[in-house]
């Protein structure tokens, strides 16, 4: 290769890390991101980012559910989405989950992961755990069974037959545990479980996993007011240790747990900034919060 070409490549490399190192908000980018587009195991997140969303569109039956929307998320961010019903929330999540095809857009996972290459259940084997908003557990076995069930391991017959807990696995599954406060739940059947606790239940099943990201849907709905300070308490303790998105309308809790919060409105971003910012912009206030 020649000095000039060298000296050129080298030139759209600083170019481009320039553009990368540039903060970015959400619906407001004259660029995307520069990747080569692989399938690898490992997270690149060098640049700043966990999950980035640029001009997603996806329509039903002639309806814009996500119209050109463009969202980024950085490593350990708890980012709280609001937004009227009908906004495109939920179908932003099956888009990252791989549930839902957008028609046209980009979304990555990290810098090098395409998602639009993977299925559901591969997207959930590179990082990417979902709540729902009703708690799904197996009901009939115990808090420590459903743990352990969701514990990455072959799920082979005889694998299982033969399955013991490692020292390893017997550490991780007591650490979150403790993070979901059912240590001392351990030989109750989910069945019995509180609301509150199903849900912390499911979330502990997905850490069990190991997510590097996690999306969770409306996760204090129908709780007491102390199983809402106990999940803020959750959250925050995950933050930093995982990514995470909350899809969410109890403006008291978004005020606990938020950092920056994306208002969603007819499947793209209307504002973003922290919850006061968002909460005094004319536009949420007349779409969502009304007056």
């Amino acid at each position: 290769m020649t000095p000039d070409l060298l000296q050129q490549g080298a030139q759209r490399v600083a170019e481009h890390a320039k553009l990368l190192s540039q903060a970015t908000e959400s619906g407001g980018r004259s660029a995307g991101y520069g990747r080569v587009v692989q399938d690898a195991s490992q997270v690149d997140v060098t640049h700043g980012r966990i999950l980035y969303l640029e001009d997603v569109s996806v329509s039903f039956d002639g309806f814009k559910a996500i119209n050109k929307l463009s969202l980024d998320i950085a490593p350990g961010e708890l980012r709280c989405i609001i937004g009227p019903n009908g906004a495109g929330k939920t179908t932003m999540m099956d888009i990252i989950t791989g549930k839902t095809r957008p028609d046209e857009g980009s979304v990555f996972f990290g810098s090098t992961i395409d998602l639009l290459r993977h299925n559901e259940p591969e997207i959930a084997q590179l990082g990417i755990g979902r709540k729902f908003q009703k708690p799904t557990v197996f009901e009939h076995l115990t808090v420590f069974e459903n743990l352990e069930l969701a514990l990455k391991t072959n799920k082979g017959v005889k694998a299982s037959m033969f399955f013991k807990l490692d020292s390893t696995q017997s550490d991780r599954l007591a650490e979150v545990l403790h993070t979901i406060h059912l240590e001392g739940s351990v030989s109750t059947l989910a069945g019995v479980l509180s609301h509150g606790q199903k849900q912390w239940l499911e979330i502990g099943m997905l850490l069990m996993q190991d997510p590097k990201l996690l999306l969770l849907d409306e996760p204090v709905a129908g709780m007491t007011d102390h199983e809402t300070e106990r999940t803020a308490e959750l959250f925050l303790t995950l933050k930093g240790k995982h990514s995470l998105m909350v899809v969410e309308h109890d403006m008291s809790f978004i005020r606990t747990i938020s950092d920056i919060v994306t208002v969603l409105c007819d499947g793209s971003v209307l504002a973003q900034g922290t919850l006061d910012q968002v909460q005094s912009d004319e536009r949420v206030i007349e779409v969502y919060l009304g007056r």
